[in-house]
């Protein structure tokens, strides 16, 4: 829980402070007035980067340097500080005042985050979903951002001895091609993994928010059966050199797939109304929730960036009954769309441009 921030030359804020409280708190304010990068400096904080920006564009325009502070429970405080010397920026974090330079899993706060974009997930290319897919298990599963990071790193060698022809030196390329599929079949295995246990809940939790029965299931897309994916990604590349040196880039492997939602038997990608699209994702981001708290052993922090402007009411009512017990900031243009639906104490905080 985040008891209170200070801003000091981050993005829109020059220097300003804001309070939290423990259950509902409700930024309001007009468009441009500062909602979303009060919530992103809150995500910057208890994860370390931001979703959406390099680090470099948090500092204020025209500025050398930005500082976030936080205050969490049990008197737990943390700080990022940015500051460009040159072209070189410094990033430092100061846990309890000890400095880090980046930190690991086990040091951030589980913290969840809801934007109108997310809505959009279904619908937009594979680059968006897997970004998405990728990211919650690099949240939630140790040690998998280590090999996503060391995949992409054998990719980039790879498709750079593409470019150089058939000329490179096909020992080395095949070195690349083990490197590749030893990697690909963990990734593959962690993506599998994650869609077996979404989908345990996944048809339960869209139709009490669609209130109608229904199956939804979600689908890892995979080139290769998870089982020997890596004896047959090697095959695979090996196999497909000469069209890959024409590309220029590798054809086959983990960054190249897909997920797919499949909603009583159709392609959801395809055939979702937009009220099924927007039940589909918020019953994704309950599950969301669950899986951090579940691997972090507490409650997260939710961060909801101006989501009810664009539900129903219905669905609005399904997302508040995940709300209890969890501090939740929300952002809105219109403080009464949001607190008719809350009836314990809210806290209100005003924005102006």
């Amino acid at each position: 829980m985040i008891e209170s921030i200070r801003l000091q030359k981050f993005r829109s804020y020059g220097d300003a402070s804001f309070e939290f409280e423990p259950g509902v708190n409700i930024v309001v304010g007009p468009n441009a007035s500062g909602k979303t990068n009060l919530l992103e400096a809150v995500l910057v904080l208890a994860r370390g980067s931001s979703y959406r920006a390099r680090d470099v564009e948090l500092i204020q325009f025209s500025e050398y340097w930005a500082r976030l502070d936080g205050y969490f429970s049990q008197g737990t405080n943390r700080s990022l500080k940015l500051e460009l010397e040159g072209e070189q920026l410094q990033k430092t974090y100061l846990i309890e005042d000890k400095p880090y330079r980046r930190i690991s899993l086990d040091k951030t706060i589980p913290v969840v985050y809801f934007e109108p974009n997310h809505l959009q997930l279904i619908t937009r290319g594979p680059d968006q979903r897997r970004d998405y897919f990728d990211e919650l298990l690099e949240r939630s599963l140790p040690g998998y951002k280590t090999n996503l990071n060391s995949y992409r790193r054998a990719l980039a060698q790879r498709n750079a001895l593409l470019k150089h022809g058939p000329q490179a030196g096909q020992q080395q390329l095949f070195a690349w091609n083990v490197r590749l599929s030893e990697l690909g079949e963990k990734i593959a295995a962690a993506r599998g993994g994650l869609v077996d246990k979404i989908n345990q809940d996944l048809s339960k939790t869209y139709s009490k928010i669609s209130k109608r029965k229904s199956e939804l299931m979600l689908n890892y897309d995979s080139q290769f059966p998870i089982s020997g994916y890596a004896n047959r990604l090697l095959a695979s590349l090996e196999r497909n050199i000469q069209a890959d040196y024409q590309r220029g880039f590798t054809s086959h492997g983990p960054h190249r797939e897909d997920f797919s939602f499949e909603l009583n038997g159709q392609n959801a990608n395809v055939s979702a109304s937009r009220g099924e699209t927007r039940s589909i994702m918020l019953a994704l981001k309950i599950f969301e929730l669950n899986l951090i708290e579940e691997a972090r052993g507490e409650r997260a922090i939710f961060l909801l960036d101006d989501v009810f402007s664009e539900l129903d009411s219905g669905r609005r009512k399904a997302l508040v009954k995940y709300l209890k017990d969890r501090q939740t900031i929300i952002t809105t243009t219109d403080a009464d769309t949001v607190i008719e639906y809350f009836t314990a104490t809210t806290k209100i905080i005003p924005l102006t441009r």
